[in-house]
């Protein structure tokens, strides 16, 4: 059977050199997914069956899987805060035992007198070359200040510990467009080596390049009443040139030919070729889209 290929006199205008013209006046922000207040803000699918929040299918070769995880939402902090608001709630219960034991009235009073009998304290001698180390450096104009890594809390979900494994180094793997405040559009990215099943893709195509390995694109996603407005095209080339800002030379995404609209989060062929990617593997189910940078 042959592979996916464009339907003879269909003409795809290349979003790289173009603007996308949206359907509103909103107003539009692109933000990175880097902290729980941005990770909350990522829309629901489409399907409901799926979600964003709890996806592993590319993290995980073996065992990932698109579906939503409820389970994975929670974050250990509600738990710690509930405690915390329970200790609360029995500090002011007058029927609570007190938090320590009463005063002993009948207990023999600390002994806190000096003993006049023992030698007095030894003190060290002072030594100029250790005692001044103890406290912080000196501030040094020459020397350049190590700024703090970006980390996410341990207590955080567990997706967005997938989402934040690379801060340090990479940067975000998640941006998020925003319209008027309200999140429209998600798109999940980063190296190939964050991506196990990409990798394992990628190996059943020996005619793809090995090297620079590029960077991939694993999920773009709009909300259905923000469809067709232009949004997911201008995240793209959004994250195409944060990752060309990077390094990437190049960067690909695995759509799924057969998968309806609403069930797959790589989008269709068509959608990439918009977006100025050509098709590099041409394959009947998984084809493989590629964008220079």
């Amino acid at each position: 059977m042959p592979g996916w290929r464009p339907r003879a006199g269909t003409r795809f205008a290349p979003s790289s050199r173009s603007a996308v013209k949206l359907e509103s006046m909103a107003r539009i922000e692109i933000v990175d997914v880097t902290d729980e207040a941005r990770f909350g803000m990522i829309p629901p699918c489409a399907d409901p069956s799926f979600d964003h929040r709890t996806c592993d299918y590319w993290e995980d070769a073996d065992r990932g899987s698109k579906a939503g995880r409820p389970g994975w939402l929670p974050s250990r902090a509600d738990s710690t805060a509930g405690s915390t608001a329970a200790s609360g709630a029995a500090a002011g219960n007058p029927f609570a035992p007190p938090p320590g034991p009463d005063a002993n009235p009948f207990a023999p009073p600390p002994r806190t007198s000096a003993n006049p009998f023992a030698p007095p304290p030894k003190v060290a001698a002072r030594n100029p070359f250790l005692d001044d180390l103890g406290g912080p450096p000196d501030d040094n104009p020459f020397v350049p200040q190590r700024l703090a890594r970006p980390a996410i809390a341990a207590e955080a979900p567990r997706k967005l510990h997938l989402l934040g494994r690379g801060l340090a180094v990479f940067g975000s793997y998640a941006k998020l467009l925003l319209a008027d405040g309200d999140a429209v559009a998600y798109c999940q990215f980063g190296p190939l080596s964050a991506y196990p099943r990409a990798l394992r893709l990628r190996e059943l195509y020996p005619q793809l390049p090995d090297a620079p390995l590029p960077a991939v694109i694993t999920c773009i996603a709009t909300t259905p009443a923000a469809r067709r407005g232009g949004h997911a095209l201008r995240l793209v080339e959004e994250v195409c040139g944060d990752l060309a800002g990077r390094g990437f030379a190049a960067v690909e995404a695995y759509p799924e030919v057969r998968a309806k609209e609403d069930s797959t989060p790589a989008a269709r062929p068509e959608f990439w070729i918009k977006a100025g990617f050509r098709l590099a593997v041409d394959d009947e189910r998984y084809p493989v889209l590629r964008r220079e940078l």
